[in-house]
């Protein structure tokens, strides 16, 4: 009899308190919600201020004022070119690797035969050594490499042997001066130092302004001793004019001739850039 009035009154308790509780939960999860949108509100209002100050500051005019030059498109290789250049070999080229091998060092002789070199030594005070001789052969050579390696994998395999050329020819001509096996060693490992020390430096020269070029010159080519800064001038000159020049030489032709014409090292009108000569047809196509 008197169990029933306890156990209502025991009920009415329970539901209170769990009442009590789920307001209790609504009420903190409401508070943390609100408190979550204040600090989303403070947060955004923070940083709009900064997003607009990054998009000022890494949208620039100064890149649409730079040239840019055509890109070759990369060639589409094969699972299996893929697979056996990873463990490295060379996959098949364009055309017949002996072929691009003879362009190659026809390439170099260019760099050797076809430069007056005596000249370099007078009009940039240089002395007339192996390491002079090395100096302004490895200029060319670079020039040489940068147009090669346009010309995709075809050309950047012709600069394997360019450069593999020139190594076997300084070599020889080490041991014709007489040069004991150990000092060879040792300048060969100077001199193959300063060779990648100087495309890295030439590189950045030509993609940059006169100034850096001048600079990559000064450290490589004058090595840090030129007083007379119309000799910086003239080099700048120089390979500015030779680079323009070889961009414009037929990829075709240098794959599979190797022919390189140098323009002379002081010109009169130095801003005229010579065309380069195109073969002419008769009516019958001949």
């Amino acid at each position: 009899m008197y169990r029933r009035p306890l156990q209502s009154a025991v009920r009415q308790l329970l539901n209170a308190s769990a009442s009590r509780a789920v307001l209790g939960k609504v009420i903190v999860q409401a508070a943390c919600q609100s408190r979550a949108v204040v600090a989303c509100q403070i947060t955004a209002d923070a940083w709009v201020p900064n997003l607009s100050q990054c998009r000022s500051l890494h949208i620039t005019k100064e890149l649409c004022t730079v040239k840019e030059t055509a890109q070759t498109t990369d060639e589409e290789v094969g699972t299996f070119t893929k697979l056996i250049e990873a463990m490295g070999f060379t996959g098949p080229l364009k055309y017949n690797k002996w072929k691009i091998k003879i362009a190659a060092l026809r390439m170099y002789t260019c760099c050797v035969e076809r430069i007056n070199y005596d000249e370099f030594f007078e009009k940039c005070s240089l002395p007339d050594t192996l390491n002079s001789w090395f100096l302004v052969a490895q200029l060319h050579v670079w020039m040489c490499l940068v147009r090669m390696r346009q010309e995709g994998r075809a050309g950047k395999y012709m600069c394997r042997y360019i450069v593999h050329s020139m190594w076997e020819d300084v070599e020889q001509r080490s041991k014709i001066m007489g040069i004991d096996a150990i000092h060879r060693k040792e300048s060969m490992k100077v001199m193959t130092e300063t060779f990648y020390a100087a495309l890295f430096g030439y590189d950045e020269g030509i993609l940059s302004d006169d100034c850096v070029l001048a600079a990559a010159l000064w450290r490589n080519m004058f090595n840090r001793q030129c007083e007379d800064p119309r000799q910086l001038e003239m080099m700048v000159e120089y390979v500015r004019k030779q680079m323009q020049f070889i961009d414009a030489l037929d990829g075709e032709d240098l794959l599979l001739t190797g022919e390189v014409k140098w323009r002379p090292l002081v010109e009169e009108n130095a801003q005229s850039i010579l065309k380069v000569p195109t073969p002419t047809y008769n009516d019958a196509g001949l």
